[in-house]
């Protein structure tokens, strides 16, 4: 007898239906059963059905004499399962990898409850969306289980077969089955929820909903649609033989309701000339159904739940949906204006701050287009508080960002009253982005721009020959931006050499090393000591656990800029014991869908860590034993450390010819180079990854890449620029700016450590040159000496 039965009712999807079933049949849990059911499909399904069943035992096809809908289809493949649960899966859908091994493991957990409910993913023709919106009621749930009496919300969760796994006992000793037509979902659903006497939740992405472009019959107006009210009535005919369950009476009639006003109110399921009878229906369900003394709880559509008592036309119920919508528009616009006149009231006030004079010992910071305090920004003024503390240091973040402030940090938030007045008096500015186009660069005021790694992928002019990766690019805007930049800090001669080309603007380079890796080369003489250890302890990792950090970069030949390059659960099995997986994505990525679908169910499940939100990449850098990544200018900072490092560079020809590269970073690597999961995971397994190869390479390329990380750069900068120290490290430059438009990148782009891969850089003219004292400066560059 098998774990699971999986139950496909099948019905023209042949483009979809071998997607289906290989999303079930390729689980790492492979203790199942499919039991396809072909209603009758006029298509090739039915041949797709035999073809599966004929190579793989775990498949069984039931073919139909004729078409009996949906919820029939369902009905038909019960008799057929001999699983101790059954899952119903549309065959259009698909399952996401591990979902079965996951929803195994929280059966053994919760002792076979009679109900387990996971979550899902709308993914549409265009494009995959977010978790569903019962994503915070599957997480609140917790590993236990629970009634629906205690429970009541839990009934909102979503309302069809397929993202839950029932007890085949249960459901089969209870009857339920589906009744034929539209809405066949929710009567099974409602019925198996209120009778259920432990349910549990696994908040796990585990289905891909498929919202088709055509096909759809929940999308598809017409007279159908009428199906819901026979399927409600239903429902309660179910609860009037049972009167053990009139305590969900109230609950299952609020929810009827708010089910039917929902349908009625979209255009693509009730036509417009059928909205008066549906309308006339559910007042009729509400006389017949309504609990006495029921009031419609407050998170509910409660106003129009009333009106049904109250109005005895359908054109009330539409009023009230427009009332709403309309007081709506109102608050937005009025919102609209109030933030127009502030606006402008705002420049005004920062004109006439203009006309104040500099402060010297003003400096402005900001980095990760002020969303954090964090990178050579950091540094910097970490360093300028202890060597000149005279100076005042102000951080601009955005409002949404000031949690991440870190106490007694003096800040303000962009587009304020105070931001405004300090910008227009600051006279050293340290950005590791371009700062808005509406600031003023004031004569005397010194710009310096840190940015965010070493260059490996075009950046800036570079890409004009690139339009896939430059796409929503302004290049111009850019440039124009980078006009302002005064001084550019480099880490390597190479860096300077790019930014000379891809920003021709002027200013001047200081060599002087990447400020936020001092910390690299005096943490990393003492491994497990300092701020690694103290992230390693506080994610949980034990000393002698070796770990190993994964860190892609985008992809600009992807939509969204994301793309799985390596199986994760595979890279760590091969890790074995002893080994720990550090996953961080890009920050722009940090609210991306799969993010959610993928990395957020193995941080939970234990099976690897996912350090995307640590406000600090120094750190986890520090936590590391080695680093795989492919072409995140993160591997430049790491190599700092002389610590392992794998290039994973499966698509280096795709990502060449659609970004452009600087060099061949196949060819010129830090360590050994991969093309595929087998090739990563052999590297180590057999130790590859650590061998005399490795740290040849790694020499070379540190002698390249790391030639002034020296552990002093940030105090070189402010001895340079805010005590106005002479120094030698600081050359002529051509020009350097970031993406002006805006974009979270230095090319357009950031890159994958969270670090911006380039957004302002150098140009070497051979000249030597001062940064005069803040009370001497009154010309607006550097001058040459």
């Amino acid at each position: 007898m098998p774990r699971f039965s999986v139950i496909v009712p099948v019905f023209k999807v042949q483009g979809f239906l071998r997607e289906c079933l290989d999303s079930v049949l390729e689980q790492s849990f492979d203790d199942l059963e499919v039991i396809a059911v072909d209603d009758c499909s006029p298509d090739g399904c039915g041949a797709i059905l035999d073809e599966y069943a004929a190579r793989d035992p775990r498949v069984k096809a039931v073919h139909l004499p004729e078409n009996v809908g949906l919820g029939r289809a369902r009905n038909a493949g019960l008799p057929h399962a001999t699983g101790d649960y059954v899952l119903f899966l549309d065959s259009d859908d698909r399952y996401t990898p591990g979902l079965l091994r996951a929803v195994a493991d929280r059966l053994d957990a919760t002792g076979d409850p009679d109900i387990l409910v996971f979550d899902h993913v709308r993914t549409h023709w265009w494009g995959r969306a977010g978790r569903s919106d019962a994503a915070d009621l599957l997480e609140q749930a917790g590993a236990g289980t629970f009634d629906i009496r205690r429970s009541p919300e839990y009934l909102r969760l979503f309302l069809v077969a397929w993202n839950k796994a029932y007890r085949r006992d249960f459901f089969l000793g209870h009857g339920f089955r589906y009744r034929p037509g539209l809405y066949e979902d929710a009567p099974v659903s409602y019925q198996s929820m209120v009778t259920a006497e432990r349910i549990a939740c696994l908040d796990r992405v585990g289905v891909e909903y498929r919202q088709r472009r055509q096909g759809a019959i929940t999308r598809t107006p017409g007279r159908k649609h009428f199906d819901i009210f026979e399927q409600y009535e239903g429902l309660f005919a179910f609860l009037a033989e049972r009167p053990g369950l009139d305590w969900a009476r109230p609950l299952l009639f609020e929810r009827a309701l708010d089910h039917m006003l929902f349908a009625v109110a979209r255009p693509e399921r009730v036509l417009r000339g059928d909205r008066k009878e549906f309308y006339r229906h559910i007042r009729a369900f509400y006389r017949r159904h309504v609990p006495p003394g029921f009031t419609p709880p407050p998170d509910s559509r409660r106003g129009e739940i009333r009106l049904l008592a109250l109005a005895p036309h359908h054109r009330a119920h539409l009023a009230l949906g427009l009332w709403r919508r309309g007081g709506k528009a109102t608050r937005r616009a009025a919102s609209r204006l109030r933030d127009l006149v502030a606006r402008h009231a705002k420049r005004s006030w920062y004109r006439v701050q203009l006309r104040r004079p500099l402060d010297p010992r003003l400096a402005v910071y900001s980095a990760g287009h002020s969303r954090a305090v964090n990178g050579d920004p950091r540094a910097i003024h970490a360093k300028a508080a202890e060597l000149a503390p005279r100076v005042r240091g102000v951080w601009v973040v955005r409002p949404d960002a000031l949690d991440r402030v870190p106490p007694g940090v003096e800040c303000v938030t962009t587009g304020s009253w105070r931001y405004y007045r300090v910008m227009a008096r600051a006279t050293h500015w340290f950005n590791d982005c371009n700062w808005a186009g509406d600031l003023v660069k004031r004569p005397g005021s010194v710009h310096v721009q840190t940015h965010r790694g070493t260059p490996l992928k075009h950046m800036a002019l570079d890409l004009l020959d690139r339009p896939g990766a430059r796409h929503g690019t302004n290049v111009r805007g850019m440039l124009r931006r980078s006009d302002r930049w005064d001084v550019s800090l480099v880490a390597n001669r190479h860096s300077e050499e790019v930014w000379q080309r891809a920003y021709p603007c002027h200013f001047a380079s200081l060599r002087s090393g990447s400020p936020r890796n001092d910390v690299l080369v005096s943490g990393g003489a003492e491994h497990g000591t300092g701020r690694g250890a103290q992230l390693r302890e506080r994610l949980g990792i034990d000393a002698r656990e070796t770990v190993v950090l994964y860190a892609p970069t985008l992809r600009d030949y992807r939509r969204g800029r994301h793309v799985w390059r390596v199986g994760l659960e595979a890279l760590t099995a091969s890790l074995g014991p002893g080994h720990r997986l550090l996953v961080r994505l890009h920050p722009s990525l940090a609210r991306h869908p799969e993010r959610a679908l993928v990395l957020r169910d193995l941080h939970r499940s234990g099976a690897l860590t996912d350090v995307t939100d640590e406000p600090h990449v120094e750190d986890v850098l520090l936590a590391a034993d080695a680093l795989v990544t492919d072409y995140s200018a993160l591997m430049f900072d790491y190599a700092v450390l002389d610590r392992p490092i794998v290039i994973h560079a499966d698509d280096w020809a795709a990502f060449r010819a659609t970004r452009g590269a600087y060099f061949d970073i196949t060819a010129e690597p830090p360590g050994h180079v991969t093309r595929s999961d087998e090739e990563l995971a052999k590297a180590f397994t057999s130790g590859a990854w650590r061998d005399e190869e490795s740290a040849r390479l790694r020499a070379a390329f540190r002698e390249r890449f790391c030639e002034y990380d020296d552990g002093r750069a940030a105090e070189r900068v402010v001895r340079q620029i805010l005590l106005g120290e002479p120094s030698e490290a600081m050359t002529a430059d051509g020009d350097g700016r970031e993406d002006g438009d805006g974009r979270e990148d230095g090319d357009g782009r950031e890159d994958g450590d969270g670090r911006e891969d380039g957004d302002g850089h150098t140009r070497q003219d051979g000249g030597v040159v001062r940064i005069p004292k803040a009370a001497d400066r009154s010309a607006r560059r550097p001058q040459l000496r």
